[in-house]
């Protein structure tokens, strides 16, 4: 095994995460996430600031809701009261009201496929016109995001999981790691075509 080859990394651009570089010729990032109820601001900051001693440059929190979203912003202030500036990534579920809210607060925003734009896991099986319209729908519906992602100028993480693939993608991939690729691709192109 060549050694050299393992440690030889892709160049890649930078971003921007607050002050926190990823990619190019920076080191490699760690990152992890909270575990409390984003609403339960003194415990995720003392959990965050944990982290942060224990080696964590950015912190993932779980957003839900709008008022998710909100906590974020007091847990920065409170954060940065205390001599603390780590990038918050807002992790997004269900609501895209809570993902246009997170622009406000987080430095980053993470979105999963399958569970922000669709409802759940139903399995019907659909046709090859249902299929793209669905994918249509899914565009329309992520383009107003993505613009104001872009407005805000903040760095979107599109991140699939099994336990989050759409009944569209169940019912053509299956659970599979190829219908992982094909829910995360589903965000991926309307992102950087937008």
């Amino acid at each position: 095994m060549d050694i050299k080859a393992l440690k030889k990394r892709r160049k890649t651009r930078v971003v921007m995460v607050g002050k926190v570089g990823i990619g190019g010729d920076n080191p490699v990032r760690v990152q992890t996430m909270t575990n409390t109820n984003t609403l339960d601001v003194p415990n995720t900051v003392k959990q965050i600031i944990e982290c942060v001693k224990a080696g964590a440059e950015l912190v993932r929190c779980t957003v839900q809701l709008p008022k998710h979203a909100q906590a974020i912003g007091e847990i920065k202030k409170e954060l940065k009261r205390k001599g603390y500036d780590v990038p918050l990534i807002a992790d997004i579920h269900f609501l895209p009201e809570a993902a246009f809210e997170a622009l406000k607060y987080a430095d980053k925003i993470r979105l999963n496929p399958g569970n922000l734009f669709d409802s759940p896991n139903t399995e019907k099986i659909l046709t090859k016109a249902e299929y793209k319209k669905e994918l249509k729908r899914v565009e329309k519906s992520l383009t107003p995001f993505i613009k104001e992602l872009k407005k805000n100028k903040k760095p979107i993480r599109i991140g699939a999981n099994h336990g989050s693939l759409s009944g569209r993608i169940l019912s053509r991939f299956g659970d599979t790691p190829k219908g992982m690729v094909e829910s995360a691709m589903e965000y991926f192109l309307p992102a950087i075509l937008t």
